[in-house]
Parts: C-alpha cells; sequence; structure tokens
C-alpha cells in the first residue's frame, strides 16, 4: 500500500511541476506577444512547444526545421532572457525539431509542446535529426514558373544601354551570394531584358551549380500567397520559399498598394538574405522610385545591387536584329534590319516580334524580305507609330544616315559629301510635308526657291541613274513616312 502510495505523490509531484511550468510559459509567451506584435507571434512563435527542464536548460520544440532555425537566429536570445527573468534557475533555452510539436490553441499561450509531461521525463515526440545534405540543382517548379530556355547568357545582345547590368547578372550566376550583389535589382522600361537576365541567372546557376532556384512573377507570388491563407497552409508555403538557394521575383511593381502580400515578401525576403541565399528582383523603376512600396522593403532592396538597362541605342537594336536574323536562317537585307531600327524604338520585345513576323512570312509564302514586303507585312506596327514629319526630322535623319553635322543642311558648304544629303532632304521635304518651296529653301539656310526646285530635279535624276542611291532614299522616305 505504501509503494501504491509512493506513486501516486510521483505522478502528482510530475503534474504540478507541469502546471507550474506551463504557468511561466503562459507568462512568457504574453510577454512575446506584447513586444512582437499578435501578426509576428502567429506568424513565428505560437506553434512553440514547452519541453522538460534539465538543471539549467529548458527544451522548446518546434514542428520544422525552418521554423526552428528561424526562431534561434531571431528570437533565441531573447527566449533565453525571458525564461531567466521568470525562472532564475534557468540558463539556457534548447530549441529543437519534434514531430507531432502541437500548435497553439486560441489562447494566450501555446499548448505545451509533446514532451511537456512531466518535467524529468524524456519528450514523448520523436527528434528530427538534422543533416544538412547536398542538394542537386534543380528548378522548382513546384512553387515557381519554368526557365525558358531561350533566354541565356549567349542569347543576349549586349550594348553599352545594358552592359552593366549584363555583368551584374553574370557576377551572381558565377557567385551568388556575392557581397555588396545580394539582392541584385534590375530595373528599365518594357521589353528591354530584365526577364531575359533574370531567366539566364537562373538557367546557368541550374546548370554549373547544385542550387535550387525559384523563379515567378510578382502576381503569381501574391496568388500563391493568398491561396496558401485559403487552405490554411501559409506555413508550407512560408517553408517552400524559404528552403530554395535563389529566388528571383520579376515585376515587383505589381506589389505596390498590396500590403499583406509586400509584409510576406519582407519576411521572406530577409530570411533568405540572413541565411545567406541569394535574391534577384526586376521592377519598372528603380527602388527608390517606386512610391507605394513600404519604405523598409524600399531599403532593404536598395541596400545591395541596383543595376538600371537603358533604353535602346540604334546600334543596340542593328545588333539584335542582325543576331535574331542569323539565328533564324532566313536572309534579311540590311536595309530592312536598318529600316526597323528606326521605326521600333522603345521596346525590344516588338522589334523582335516584328522581325519574327517578317520571317515568318517568308517562310510561309517563299517570298525574299524585302523593304516593300516589310512595310505591307507589319503595316499596323508602323501605322502606330505614324505621325507628321517634320523639316526638322527629315533634316535629322538624312544627316545620321550620311554621317554628317545637322548644321551642314543650312551651311555655305557645297562640297558633294555635304551638297548631296542636303539636296535629298530637300526632296525628300517637298515629298513628305505640305511646305511651299520657298518655306522649305529658309529651312535650309535661307536658300532661294529655285534652289529648292534644283535639288528635288537632281535627286530624281540620281535615283534614275544609280539603283543604291535610290535604295538609300527610299529606305529614308519610308522611314519618315511609316
Amino acid at each position: 500500500m505504501t509503494g501504491g502510495l509512493e506513486g501516486y505523490d510521483e505522478v502528482a509531484e510530475a503534474n504540478a511541476q507541469k502546471s507550474i511550468l506551463d504557468i511561466h510559459w503562459s507568462r512568457i509567451c504574453a510577454r512575446l506577444k506584447a513586444e512582437v506584435g499578435e501578426v509576428e507571434y502567429n506568424t513565428w512563435l505560437r506553434q512553440m512547444g514547452v519541453g522538460p527542464v534539465d538543471e539549467d536548460e529548458i527544451t522548446l520544440y518546434l514542428p520544422t526545421r525552418f521554423l526552428r532555425d528561424w526562431v534561434r537566429g531571431q528570437y533565441g536570445d531573447r527566449l533565453g532572457a525571458l525564461w531567466h527573468a521568470e525562472v532564475p534557475a534557468i540558463r539556457r533555452v534548447e530549441l529543437q525539431v519534434a514531430r507531432g510539436a502541437s500548435p497553439a490553441t486560441d489562447g494566450d499561450a501555446p499548448s505545451a509542446g509533446p514532451a511537456s509531461a512531466a518535467a524529468a521525463t524524456p519528450p514523448v515526440a520523436e527528434v528530427v535529426a538534422v543533416v544538412e545534405e547536398p542538394r542537386a540543382a534543380e528548378v522548382r517548379s513546384d512553387l515557381a514558373a519554368p526557365l525558358d530556355p531561350r533566354f541565356t547568357f549567349d542569347t543576349f545582345v549586349v550594348g553599352k544601354p545594358n552592359e552593366f547590368a549584363y555583368a551584374c547578372a553574370r557576377r551572381v550566376a558565377e557567385r551568388p551570394s556575392s557581397p555588396g550583389f545580394n539582392p541584385l535589382f534590375l530595373y528599365g522600361g518594357v521589353g528591354l531584358g530584365k526577364t531575359h537576365l533574370m531567366h539566364a541567372i537562373g538557367s546557368e546557376l541550374v546548370r554549373e551549380g547544385r542550387v535550387s532556384v525559384a523563379y515567378m512573377s510578382a502576381e503569381k507570388f501574391m496568388y500563391r500567397f493568398i491561396a496558401a491563407i485559403r487552405s490554411q497552409s501559409t506555413m508550407e508555403f512560408k517553408e517552400q520559399l524559404r528552403s530554395v538557394d535563389v529566388l528571383m521575383i520579376d515585376d515587383l511593381q505589381f506589389l505596390i498598394g498590396k500590403d499583406n502580400t509586400q509584409e510576406e515578401f519582407f519576411h521572406t525576403f530577409n530570411a533568405l538574405v540572413d541565411a545567406g541565399r541569394q535574391i534577384v528582383v526586376s521592377a519598372d523603376k528603380s527602388p527608390s522610385d517606386l512610391s507605394g512600396l513600404e519604405d523598409r522593403l524600399r531599403t532593404r532592396l536598395g541596400c545591395g545591387m541596383v543595376a538600371d538597362i537603358h533604353a535602346t541605342t540604334f546600334e543596340l537594336r542593328i545588333s539584335i536584329l542582325e543576331a535574331k536574323a542569323a539565328a533564324s536562317g532566313v536572309e534579311v537585307p540590311a536595309k530592312v534590319l536598318e529600316f526597323l531600327a528606326h521605326k521600333i524604338t522603345s521596346n525590344v520585345r516588338e522589334l523582335e516580334g516584328a522581325l519574327n513576323r517578317l520571317i515568318a512570312h517568308a517562310n510561309l509564302f517563299g517570298r525574299p524580305v524585302t523593304l516593300e514586303a516589310t512595310q505591307d507585312v507589319l503595316h499596323d506596327i508602323l501605322k502606330a507609330n505614324n505621325r507628321r514629319v517634320t523639316i526638322e526630322e527629315i533634316q535629322r535623319k538624312v544627316a545620321e544616315h550620311w554621317n554628317i553635322r545637322l548644321t551642314d543642311m543650312s551651311s555655305a558648304r557645297r562640297s558633294t559629301v555635304v551638297a548631296r544629303p542636303r539636296q535629298v532632304a530637300m526632296y525628300l521635304s517637298k515629298q513628305l510635308t505640305s511646305r511651299s518651296l520657298p518655306e522649305i529653301g529658309r529651312k535650309f539656310g535661307n536658300r532661294d526657291h529655285t534652289t529648292v526646285i534644283y535639288a528635288v530635279r537632281r535627286v530624281m535624276e540620281l535615283m534614275e541613274q544609280d539603283p543604291a542611291f535610290a535604295e538609300d532614299v527610299e529606305l529614308l522616305r519610308r522611314m519618315l513616312e511609316s
């Protein structure tokens, strides 16, 4: 009978110790919630469970390795200080992963963990051994968009407007998470190559290294986050994103005005950077100009490498068209490429689309690519760029084409290298504008209207005699009037 009473006393003592421990834990959780706020507390700390006390150390349990690492890094010291203040005998807090660690109920404190049946009783839950194993290179298609195999560094045409962004992208692909390059923020207008560079980074990392890569648009990030909230799987969503080695988010400006998604991206950003993982982001403006993003997020985005992709130059557009035409196997005359490079100036994507349409037309109908065919096939694109032609614009285009100074159009110089382009500009002014002959003459250094008449006749004669000259004039006319 005495033995039975002793056993009863041991159980009663263990239960009493557990109750006291739970009271301490409730107080600590209440302080934590007051310090970090309810949102932060529910996101990261609510799923903690209290375990056994071993001399001056108490064990706390979390359900996943990711949560364990995050809480240890962000709140480990504070948990130790709170426990020591509550129970002076406790000087250390040990965080472990346990299957079956119960999430908190709706009360103020989390429920006791799976191992809190008694202070001296070994934990009931199985502690998961954490072993870091090398991961095979992969694109996380389970949570992100696939990488386009066409968008590589080899197919990216480099020029002055994009050479810095290209160099930064190469650096990240070769050495991710390099100091000063994390995050990498690419920005520029529509169709200038931001997405191409992001895909190129991802493809290079997967091909060369043992890393996992997740690429997605900001819009998809938001939809995945909303879906996780609806399905009550936000922790799974967080852990998936934070488990990748490289996260790439395209078109970040889409998150402007979406505060909850910005909040989640901010925490994801911090978790990955703090863990030494690489972030690559693109947007249409620099971080400082993205009004509508939280200040703390703009600051973090600007703390790494910010690279601008400028609008294309004529030379870069020609290089892009030449590369695309060579890859297609269809012969595209240089005059056609020049025409396209002059006409479509703001958007590389539209420029490539126009060339693709010309090539498809040539393949389908077996016809050569000519200036006339180009104007017919691309009439809608060219029409969108229609504008009233001015004499000043004609003078500028002709001067650029023959590589003379704009001032030569109104100068007294009479050498052929200057006089011939000036005559062409007068001819085109007569053909493409409604200005009278005296008005045209005044725009060319106050010349007499008879000089304009002579220039028009001379250009017409030369066009009949010299096919190459006629082609030059026709190219200029099409560029100006289309």
